[in-house]
């Protein structure tokens, strides 16, 4: 599992490379607040039902509020054999901060 900044994040869906699947593991209502445009939702408690969902080589950056539960969700994806997994360091916080300053924050 690797780890990306929220600016090295940015850089990348800005340039022509294919972007990764950026997977959302809040909550409906955290997603509801704000998102990383292009996020899909999959809560961290659903992920295990929804790995078939999943392509285990596609590249995929887990993300969450500040980064802790997307790490968890980055080292589960690990273990079952998914091999292009990123973890956002700072979540959607840290993007709100440093990348859209008017993304709304909780």
């Amino acid at each position: 599992m690797q780890h990306i900044s929220v600016s090295e994040l940015k850089q990348l869906i800005d340039s022509e490379q294919t972007t990764p699947l950026l997977l959302d593991v809040r909550e409906p209502h955290e997603f509801e607040c704000c998102r990383i445009e292009g996020s899909q939702l999959m809560p961290m408690q659903s992920v295990p039902g929804h790995l078939d969902q999943l392509d285990k080589e596609q590249a995929i950056v887990t993300i969450c509020h500040h980064g802790m539960r997307s790490q968890q969700v980055a080292q589960f994806l690990v273990q079952n054999g998914f091999s292009n997994i990123t973890n956002l360091s700072g979540g959607v916080d840290a993007w709100a901060q440093q990348v859209d300053l008017d993304m709304p924050r909780y």
